[in-house]
C-alpha cells in the first residue's frame, strides 16, 4: 500500500474522533471595505509637506477630499514666484478614498530630497464610489476634472498640459489608461501601472458588463476601445509608460494591453519589474525614481525643470 493511500484510509477511519478533539479551522472572513466617503482621514507618518484639503464638487454637490504633496522648497520665500509641474496619482481599490495611495508620498519625498528627481507637486484624488468612473450618483471622473481646476487655482502649478502628468495603480492604472486617452489635452505624460486591463477588455466585449453588479456606460469607456479611438484621431503628443510586476496577477493582462497599443501604433514604454507583486509601494520602492523621472523628462523637454 502506498503511504499516501494509507494516510487517506487512516484519516477516513478516525475522522469522527479527530473532529471531536479539534474543531476544523475556519477561513477568515473577508474584511469589508469601509463605507464610501468623499472625505477621509489620512494615515500617519507622512512627509511634513503633505496636506489634506477639500474642494466643492459641483457635479457631486459635495465637499471632496484630496491629499497633496508639496516639494520641500515650495514655501521658501525665494521660491514665492516659482511654479511647479504636477503629477496626479490615482489610487486602486473600490470604493474611492484620497488616503488609499498617499503613502507613496514617502518614497516620492525621499527621491526629491536626495536630488534623484527635480521638485514636483503630487496630488492624490478621491476617485469616487466606483473609483475613477462616473457611475450613478457618484461622478468620480467629473470630480477629478474639477480637482485639476481647483489645484491650478489654489497652488503654484504649471497650469497647462506641458506641466501636468497622471499615473495610477490597479484600479488607478485602469483609470489612468482611460483618462490619458480621453483627456490627452490635459496631460503630457501618463504611467498606468498594475491595471486590470482584462476587466477593461471584458467591458469592451460584453456591452459594458464588468460583473454581475457593475455595468459601465457607455460600453466604450474602457482602455481597449479608447485606445482605438485615440489611435484613429488627431491628438497632442503623449508619452506613455506601462509598468507591472512579474509577480503581479495582472501581469499577463498588461502584456496583452501593451501589445494592443503597439498594434495600434501608439508609442509606449513597457517595464516589467522583477520580483514585484501587486503593490504600488513595492513597485515604487524598486523603480520609483525611474517612474518619477519619466514624467520629469517630459517636463524637462517642456523647459519646466532642470
Amino acid at each position: 500500500m502506498r503511504p499516501l493511500l494509507a494516510l487517506l484510509i487512516i484519516a477516513t477511519s478516525f475522522g469522527p474522533l479527530l473532529a471531536q478533539e479539534a474543531a476544523p479551522e475556519r477561513t477568515p472572513a473577508k474584511k469589508k471595505p469601509a463605507p464610501f466617503r468623499w472625505v477621509n482621514p489620512l494615515p500617519g507618518k507622512l512627509p511634513e509637506t503633505v496636506r489634506h484639503n477639500t474642494f466643492h464638487s459641483e457635479s457631486n454637490n459635495a465637499e471632496v477630499g484630496y491629499a497633496i504633496y508639496l516639494p520641500p522648497g515650495y514655501d521658501a520665500e525665494e521660491n514665492s514666484n516659482r511654479r511647479y509641474p504636477v503629477v496626479y496619482v490615482l489610487h486602486g481599490g473600490r470604493p474611492g478614498s484620497e488616503a488609499k495611495i498617499v503613502r507613496l508620498a514617502v518614497p516620492i519625498d525621499r527621491h526629491i530630497r536626495s536630488g534623484d528627481v527635480p521638485e514636483m507637486i503630487y496630488v492624490f484624488p478621491n476617485g469616487g464610489r466606483l473609483s475613477h468612473y462616473d457611475h450613478g450618483e457618484s461622478k468620480g471622473e467629473q470630480a477629478f476634472l474639477e480637482l485639476i481646476q481647483h489645484v491650478d487655482r489654489t497652488y503654484r502649478t504649471v497650469a497647462n498640459r506641458n506641466g501636468r502628468a497622471v499615473e495610477g495603480f490597479s484600479q488607478g492604472g485602469r483609470g489612468t489608461g482611460r483618462y490619458m486617452f480621453k483627456h490627452a489635452d490635459l496631460f503630457c505624460s501618463a504611467a498606468p501601472m498594475g491595471g486590470g486591463h482584462q476587466h477593461e477588455k471584458r467591458i469592451s466585449e460584453s456591452d459594458g458588463v464588468e460583473s454581475k453588479s457593475v455595468t459601465i456606460t457607455p460600453a466604450t469607456n474602457n482602455t481597449w476601445d479608447l485606445a482605438r479611438q485615440f489611435a484613429g484621431s488627431e491628438h497632442p503628443d503623449l508619452q506613455i509608460l506601462i509598468v507591472v510586476g512579474d509577480r503581479d496577477f495582472n501581469h499577463e493582462a498588461n502584456i496583452a494591453w501593451h501589445e494592443h497599443l503597439d498594434a495600434l501604433g501608439i508609442d509606449n514604454r513597457f517595464i516589467v519589474v522583477p520580483g514585484a507583486k501587486h503593490s504600488a509601494m513595492e513597485v515604487y520602492e524598486k523603480i520609483g525614481s525611474t517612474i518619477m523621472n519619466f514624467h520629469a523628462g517630459r517636463f524637462r523637454e517642456n523647459g519646466l525643470v532642470e
